[in-house]
C-alpha cells in the first residue's frame, strides 16, 4: 500500500469504529449527553460527519451538495455535536455512509498533492493538499473516537475498537475492580 492507500484504509477503519459505537444501545444512550459539555454518541457521528462532508467537499471545490442546517450561520453554537429529538438515529447513521461516499470518491478521483483551500482557517495555513486533509481528517477521527470510546465505556461497559474487539488484557469483573482499585490507592497515596 501507499501512503495515501494507508491513510485511507485507516480513515475507514475509524469510520466503522465510530459506528460499531451506537451498536446494541437504545435512542436515549445513543444520545444522552455524558460530560458537562454535552459529549454523546450520536452527536460525535453527525460532528465527524458534517466535518467530512466540508474537508472532502468544499476544500476541493467538489461540494457533495447536501445542506447541513447545522452549520448555518444562523444555527444555535454546536449544534453540529448533538441530535434533536425531530433528527432521527437512522438519519444521522445516513449522512455518515453518505459523507463517507462522498469522502472516498474525493480520495479517489484526486492525487495526494491535489490542492485545495480551506476557507475557514486563518490564511496563513489554508493552502492545503489532500495528503494533509487525510491526516487532519484521521486525527479528528481518533480524536472523537477516543470520547467515543470513554463514553460507550460509561454507558454499559462496553470496550474496544469494535464489538468483539476489546483490545484490552482479558479480566474477569472482579480482576477489572481490582485493578481500578490499585490505580485509585496509586492516586491517593500520590
Amino acid at each position: 500500500m501507499d501512503e495515501k492507500e494507508t491513510l485511507h484504509h485507516y480513515l475507514r477503519v475509524r469510520r466503522d469504529n465510530l459506528l460499531g459505537k451506537l451498536d446494541g444501545l437504545g435512542e436515549y444512550d445513543v444520545r444522552r449527553p455524558l460530560t458537562p459539555t454535552g459529549t454523546n454518541l450520536l452527536g460525535l457521528v453527525k460532528h465527524v460527519a458534517s466535518m467530512e462532508l466540508g474537508y472532502f467537499g468544499e476544500v476541493f471545490e467538489r461540494p457533495s451538495g447536501r445542506h447541513l442546517p447545522w452549520l448555518d450561520d444562523d444555527a444555535t453554537p454546536d449544534a453540529d455535536l448533538w441530535v434533536t429529538a425531530e433528527e432521527s438515529r437512522d438519519s444521522i447513521v445516513e449522512l455518515h455512509h453518505f459523507a463517507a461516499a462522498h469522502t472516498d470518491a474525493t480520495i479517489g478521483a484526486l492525487p495526494a498533492d491535489a490542492p485545495g483551500t480551506v476557507p475557514w482557517w486563518p490564511e496563513e495555513r489554508r493552502h492545503v493538499t489532500l495528503h494533509q486533509i487525510m491526516v487532519h481528517m484521521l486525527a479528528e477521527r481518533a480524536h472523537h473516537l477516543g470520547h467515543a470510546d470513554i463514553l460507550r465505556e460509561l454507558i454499559d461497559g462496553t470496550t474496544g475498537q469494535r464489538p468483539g474487539d476489546p483490545n484490552l488484557t482479558p479480566r474477569s469483573p472482579e480482576e477489572w475492580a481490582a485493578h481500578r482499585a490499585a490505580i485509585e490507592a496509586a492516586a491517593r497515596q500520590a
